[in-house]
């Protein structure tokens, strides 16, 4: 039988520090049986995206190694960047790759915070399939009022939380100076997603926060002057989406997660977000993926701009260059395609 294979990616709250980042990622390196696959740090946004994969036991260690590195290298209370946050690890989330379930996923995020909750004094949210309850399955419902609102939400201050979401599902429960060190850590399991963000030739991201908003599943929520309320759905399917500045850069970007790629392709995201800025009179600068990427993802975009290529590698390339991944940042087809990279790295 062929053994189940398990990818973790971890979002941490440093992009800046590559000795502390390195540090992090060599914790994961240690534990034996666990592959480090990518690590793409974002000065902008202050973020690390880490991924790993390997047999499920191998992937806890992983997980409990790097999320116990982070805790004792990165502060809190020095953190700012462009991306929602809540602590020095932002979100957790184990996937299935092969020969596993969500269910099993699940588990494994409830044994990791429970061997972090013994550790550690930190609070420790579950959520996706993993969540304790439906209303805390979505991350960004946890995540509201971010790191800057945690000492109110643990404190029985002034929350924007509900009973049902306001404190964690493990580890520490009241406010201190570890834990304003550490701030919270998300941990789950998810689907495959594809973190995707389409680059914007502005420096301002006017027109970035227009389309993201245009774009994203939520929409926009309007309101009357007398203050009713109304929801007006976005453009894409699963989809959620942001404009943030890249000053770095000298550019901006449509953030997106791509929560269903088939209900929602690498193109089709691409392509939505060129006409919406081309309306701002706005030009496109390319695309990145973070993190990994499923190739069927890759070669439905490549029919997509190059029908007649004739092979996989030609599709690839198809979309590489149709959607510019390389434009301004580096992709490479053997790294950050799942499959490819699983084969090359883990061998398995």
């Amino acid at each position: 039988m062929v053994s189940p294979l398990v990818e973790c990616v971890p979002n941490i709250s440093e992009g800046r520090d590559l000795e502390i980042i390195e540090r992090i990622v060599d914790e994961v390196r240690k534990v034996p049986g666990c592959t480090v696959l990518g690590v793409e740090p974002d000065h902008d946004y202050h973020r690390t995206v880490i991924t790993f994969a390997g047999q499920p036991d191998a992937v806890v260690e992983g997980a409990v190694a790097l999320i116990s590195a982070s805790i004792e290298l990165i502060d809190m209370t020095r953190h700012e960047g462009e991306h929602p946050r809540m602590g020095a690890v932002d979100v957790c989330p184990f996937v299935p790759l092969r020969n596993t379930s969500l269910e099993a996923c699940a588990a494994l995020a409830r044994q990791t915070l429970d061997r972090i909750a013994d550790t550690h004094i930190v609070p420790l949210f579950l959520y996706g399939h993993a969540a304790s309850s439906d209303g805390r399955r979505l991350l960004s419902t946890l995540r509201k009022g971010e790191y800057e609102g945690l000492e109110s939400r643990l404190s029985d201050g002034r929350s924007i939380h509900d009973a049902e979401t306001r404190y964690p599902d493990g580890g520490a429960r009241e406010w201190s100076e570890a834990v304003a060190k550490s701030g919270a850590i998300t941990i789950g399991a998810r689907p495959i997603l594809v973190a995707y963000n389409v680059n914007v030739e502005e420096s301002d991201a006017l027109v970035a926060k227009k389309v993201g908003s245009l774009v994203r599943s939520s929409g926009r929520l309007l309101k009357s002057e007398a203050g009713e309320k109304i929801r007006a759905h976005g453009m894409l399917s699963k989809v959620q989406g942001m404009g943030v500045p890249l000053e770095e850069m000298g550019i901006s970007q449509v953030s997106m997660n791509l929560l269903d790629v088939e209900a929602c392709p690498l193109h089709l995201a691409f392509k939505t977000c060129e006409s919406l800025a081309n309306d701002h009179g706005v030009s496109l600068c390319g695309s990145e993926i973070v993190g990994l990427v499923p190739l069927q993802a890759m070669l439905e975009a490549g029919r997509f701009f190059a029908p007649d290529a004739p092979d996989e590698v030609a599709l690839v390339e198809a979309a590489v260059s149709g959607l510019g991944l390389n434009q301004h940042h580096r992709f490479s087809p053997r790294e950050h395609i799942i499959e490819w990279a699983v084969e090359s790295e883990v061998g398995q």
